[in-house]
């Protein structure tokens, strides 16, 4: 079956394009548009260089505290080469594919505006290398978040000179191999073309969109799990009447009450008149806490898709105003700020849920302690709340803000950098640990819920918790709970909404 395309050009380009690029294995390809303007700011950068002997940052000069050493003309293309190979210092963990696979498309939709300077035979190599499945090798460590993210984009560019690893065909292969096996070769770079490649935010923005399209899934699947928890604690719902909600109008919060009430319509557990009088918070307060979050993840959706439609190389070229201007397009505060939000509010998801775990199996309101016959001779699930207890003590100190952080670099000219590369990959670990916490959760829930019966849940919950049961079985006595806490976030990683995923 022929495979769809993406036409890269000037319209705004979503997060959730990116979502269906990945999830429809879409090729991309350059609109007329944007092989038009990246043509026209080459030829703009390629007459001011016959023309002027003016020194231009990254043109025709050294980089960082060595922009004032002048390069000849014949040693231009020998510059930007230098710059990929001395800038690839990246160390530490290889980023997953998905990620450097948005690393591509984010860093050729930069270069399409015409902008950069790039000449198109190098970001038709970028397209290329996104079609064929050829994933520059590219590590977690070395970037500031300052100058761009300049050791991983070099990284991502080595292939381009036959330099550095690819991931193809799922074997890592040197990048030369790769290129003759393909029938291609190297490309010699022009002036300002390793600076082009090089300057830019695409690791951290990859990252980042990377985290959000798992977020807006965790969303949902958190308010499913959630409801849950409710019936099985045999909570009120009075906490989610909207007239509650419509004094403190909130967002997220109405939404989240809304979603709830929907989900739990019909519930025979819910309809029961309760002894209790009051939940705890982390089942009254679901509205609020999950809510902030989701007011949190719209605001970081946001500022991210204005990230990824921006420029972010220097110097900008712009050719009707006949200005080539050296700024700071570059600097990753404008997203290193949004993702470490964004690391606190998925943090919150999880600490909520893990409270909710405790309270499952604490053996109050007519649940055996630790959900499960016979406690003493089986510890049923002491453990797994133990885990998540862990994990969220973890993302905890993985919520510390690494925007607040700043190391002087190269001599002191780049003297504030934003470290949002760290950011970025911190920000990865907790939407990974939060989906394990909820997982967990359910695990718990799904066996709390079970006794329950012969009193159902609503008819949507029951229809979630047998999908659910389907793949992680009620723990009848002691087993090894390890298998059943991955099978459980194998679930909710597969789970497939029957709505969009992006209206939260």
């Amino acid at each position: 079956m022929q495979r769809e395309t993406h036409y890269i050009d000037t319209s705004v380009l979503d997060i959730q394009d990116l979502y269906y690029i990945l999830q429809h294995d879409k090729k991309l390809a350059l609109s007329e548009e944007a092989k038009l303007n990246i043509e026209k700011a080459r030829d703009f950068l390629d007459q001011k260089q016959d023309l002027e002997s003016t020194p231009v940052y990254g043109i025709n000069t050294g980089f960082g505290s060595l922009c004032n050493i002048k390069i000849s003309d014949n040693k231009l293309s020998q510059l930007q080469e230098n710059l990929v190979l001395s800038h690839a210092c990246g160390t530490g963990e290889k980023i997953r594919p998905t990620i450097v696979k948005l690393m591509l498309i984010l860093k050729i939709q930069s270069l399409s505006y015409g902008n950069s300077g790039i000449s198109l035979e190098v970001v038709e190599r970028l397209i290329h290398f996104f079609n064929e499945d050829i994933l520059p090798v590219v590590f977690e460590q070395g970037s500031l978040g300052a100058s761009g993210d300049l050791a991983p984009l070099a990284h991502l560019s080595l292939p381009l000179l036959g330099k550095g690893m690819v991931l193809y065909k799922g074997k890592e292969e040197l990048a030369e191999k790769v290129l003759e096996q393909t029938g291609l070769a190297p490309i010699k770079l022009q002036s300002k073309e390793g600076l082009a490649l090089l300057n830019g935010t695409q690791f951290m923005s990859a990252h980042a969109v990377y985290a959000l399209i798992q977020t807006f899934r965790i969303s949902h699947i958190s308010d499913h799990i959630a409801c849950v928890s409710l019936d099985a604690f045999d909570c009120n719902m009075s906490p989610f009447d909207p007239l509650v909600h419509e004094v403190r109008p909130h967002r997220g919060q109405i939404k989240t009450a809304q979603r709830i009430l929907d989900l739990l319509s019909g519930s025979e557990i819910a309809q029961v008149e309760k002894k209790n009088v009051q939940d705890p918070y982390s089942f009254r307060c679901i509205p609020q806490v999950h809510g902030a979050s989701k007011d949190t993840f719209h605001f970081v959706y946001q500022r991210i898709k204005t990230e990824i439609n921006s420029v972010t190389d220097n110097p900008n070229i712009f050719v009707k105003d006949n200005k080539i201007i050296s700024g700071g397009n570059f600097h990753g505060q404008p997203i290193a700020l949004p993702m470490d939000y964004l690391a606190i509010a998925l943090s919150e998801l999880g600490n909520i849920s893990e409270r909710r775990t405790y309270q499952l199996v604490s053996g109050l309101r007519g649940l055996p302690d630790f959900l499960v016959d016979n406690p003493g001779l089986n510890s049923g699930f002491m453990i797994p709340q133990y885990t998540a207890a862990s994990i969220v003590s973890q993302n905890k100190q993985l919520c510390s803000p690494a925007s607040v952080d700043s190391i002087v670099s190269s001599n002191g000219q780049e003297d504030h950098v934003s470290m949002g590369a760290n950011s970025a990959t911190k920000l990865v670990k907790v939407v990974e640990n939060t989906k394990q916490i909820l997982a967990i959760e359910l695990f718990n829930a799904s066996q709390a819920l079970y006794f329950r019966e012969p009193m159902k849940s609503s008819p949507k919950i029951q229809q979630f918790v047998e999908m659910f049961r389907s793949k992680v079985a009620i723990v009848k006595e002691d087993k090894l709970m390890a298998d059943e806490m991955h099978k459980a976030l194998a679930f909710i990683e597969n789970y497939s909404f029957e709505y969009d995923i992006f209206k939260i």
